[in-house]
């Protein structure tokens, strides 16, 4: 049996408050023996009561009931139907592809995490489905898109790692209009600052590595469907495709959320105050985070959330040197992937999360080799604030000497920095769309644009 057939009690019971679920989850589900936490079931099997008589659950891959609890209460928490906990973030979005055929076509955005690029990009040159990369800011753009009638749209808001916003719920509706089903990446604000589903999407997904396991110690994902039928055949393809997530992945995911909201709120108070001093520290040369008033999107992302999350970029004066210098003048930021921790962590998107992606598409998206990304913890704030100041400060040390950090870059690569991005989306999109000529072809052929091996993150 699927873990469709968990034990749900949200149609008999009241609704409770977001923080009061998200403690509550799993708890006193326990009929056997009482046990007030949701035990940690690691059988891979289970018998059957007799010949073709299965009981609630019969393989681990196909269900099972402490990944059925964790899912439940993430469907419980986006306020959806059907909940499917991945083994991985990736593989939730995988799950999406199932959705498509070679006929269909997908709308993703153009400054979406690396890797979800990647998939959707690759799948397309293999002729799995068609997909269309556009700026969902640019309604022109948008509407020439959904003109085409993509059976997915893919938003991600925040996006990763420039933290731009669009609303869900305009872009659901017009999505609506032709056909398509949406679905949005919720990683970055987890279910405690935002939920897609109220604000018209048929599909919300995570990496519960991040924000809802919180503690940099699981790799899993998580997909809730707002319709029963959708969330019964992602569920299906699910099991068929073996991309289900552990029984102790889930147990450390559920125990994790139990603290979401209190989480949250550190990181969030944090977060406000280190985009306050990066905005006015003399080796900044931006930032990008919706909670200051001057964000372009500030006023939707204040409609739309519950709050402005604890992810934020800058641009650091001095190019890429300059960045290197920041690295390695840091104690308490740790430079590795990943976010949501309660460790503060730092990163370089162009060589890191976004490695997959080609560098004309890096510059599209608007990530250049300054732009630094922060998941900011919740350790105390002036440890933070002096870390991110002392690290600030060595990074400007022998920046006047050093050369520009475009022409350091154009001498590196073959790609002219000052291309049009509007050009690029047009050369992206006519390629995937497999109309290139054989002088395309060749130029595509010479730049690369398969990732290295270093683009595996």
């Amino acid at each position: 049996m699927s873990d469709l057939n968990s034990q749900n009690n949200a149609e008999t019971t009241v609704k409770n408050k977001l923080a009061t679920t998200t403690v509550r989850a799993g708890i006193n589900t326990d009929l056997h023996h009482g046990a007030v936490v949701a035990p940690i079931h690691l059988s891979s099997t289970y018998s059957l009561k007799g010949f073709n008589e299965k009981r609630q659950f019969d393989y681990s891959r196909t269900g099972n009931p402490t990944r059925s609890t964790f899912a439940q209460a993430i469907a419980d928490l986006e306020q959806g139907s059907v909940g499917i906990a991945t083994s991985t973030g990736m593989a939730a979005v995988n799950l999406l592809c199932q959705l498509l055929t070679t006929e269909d076509r997908v709308l993703i955005p153009h400054d979406c995490y690396g890797g979800s690029y990647r998939l959707f990009t690759h799948l397309a040159k293999r002729g799995l489905f068609k997909v269309s990369v556009v700026d969902q800011n640019d309604q022109q753009a948008l509407q020439q898109a959904l003109s085409l009638k993509p059976k997915l749209v893919l938003i991600e808001t925040p996006s990763n790692p420039l933290l731009r916003i669009v609303d869900i719920e305009k872009i659901a509706k017009l999505s609506h209009e032709v056909g398509a089903v949406v679905a949005v990446d919720n990683t970055f604000l987890s279910p405690a600052l935002q939920q897609p589903l109220l604000l018209g999407a048929d599909i919300v997904f995570h990496s519960t590595t991040k924000y809802i396991n919180g503690h940099s110690d699981v790799v899993g994902g998580v997909l809730v469907a707002k319709d029963k039928a959708l969330g019964e055949e992602l569920a299906w393809w699910a099991n068929c495709i073996g991309i289900t997530g552990s029984a102790f992945d889930s147990y450390l995911a559920l125990r994790g959320l139990k603290t979401l909201v209190v989480r949250m709120k550190q990181h969030e108070n944090n977060a406000a105050q280190v985009a306050k001093f990066l905005q006015n520290h003399p080796a900044i040369e931006q930032v990008y985070f919706p909670g200051l008033s001057d964000h372009p999107n500030h006023d939707i992302a204040a409609r739309q959330q519950q709050g402005f999350g604890a992810m934020l970029s800058f641009e650091v004066k001095g190019g890429v040197e300059a960045v290197k210098r920041l690295f390695a003048h840091l104690n308490l930021f740790t430079l590795a992937q990943s976010l949501g921790g309660v460790e503060s962590l730092i990163s370089h998107p162009s060589t890191m999360t976004h490695a997959g992606m080609e560098i004309e598409a890096q510059l599209e998206a608007g990530i250049t080799q300054s732009l630094v990304r922060i998941s900011v913890g919740i350790e105390d704030i002036e440890d933070i604030l002096n870390d991110l100041d002392t690290g600030l400060r060595a990074s400007q040390q022998g920046s006047n000497n050093e050369t520009n950090e475009k022409e350091k870059v154009a001498q590196a690569s073959p790609v002219n920095l000052e291309i049009n991005a509007q050009d690029v989306t047009k050369r992206v999109n006519k390629e995937l769309s497999g109309k290139t000529d054989s002088n395309s072809a060749s130029k595509a052929s010479s730049q690369n644009l398969t990732p290295a091996f270093n683009g595996f993150w």
